[in-house]
């Protein structure tokens, strides 16, 4: 069974670079057919779609977030890395990697909470 972790700190500075881990196991990170996401939820809000890499290394990213934010994976360690920068405290939220088949997401992390605070 595919189980997905994220990592990463749980509070960051305003205006600093927020980096996260997804680490897979189960399953490889370049399997076809398979894509790989992030989709964060803020407190009181629905979920919000991030980006996503494929299991060939192509990133998609969306347009509310493509100015500050990089996808990219270490297939040697099966992890993929959420970089977002320029973090104020509107990024804070719950951060989910997901695994995709199709437009879902079929497996999910448990999700990791991050705060944006000075």
């Amino acid at each position: 069974q595919v189980q997905l972790q994220e990592s990463g700190p749980g509070v960051v500075k305003p205006s600093q670079i927020l980096s996260l881990t997804c680490t897979v196991s189960g399953g490889s990170i370049a399997t076809n057919n398979y894509h790989w996401t992030w989709i964060r939820q803020p407190p009181g809000k629905g979920l919000e779609w991030i980006g996503k890499i494929t299991e060939s290394g192509f990133t998609y990213v969306s347009p509310s977030f493509e100015s500050r934010t990089s996808i990219f994976r270490d297939t040697s360690k099966n992890q993929f890395t959420l970089h977002l920068t320029s973090v104020s405290p509107e990024d804070t939220a719950v951060y989910y990697c997901a695994r995709m088949y199709g437009d879902d997401p079929d497996y999910w992390g448990q999700g990791t909470q991050v705060t944006v605070s000075s």
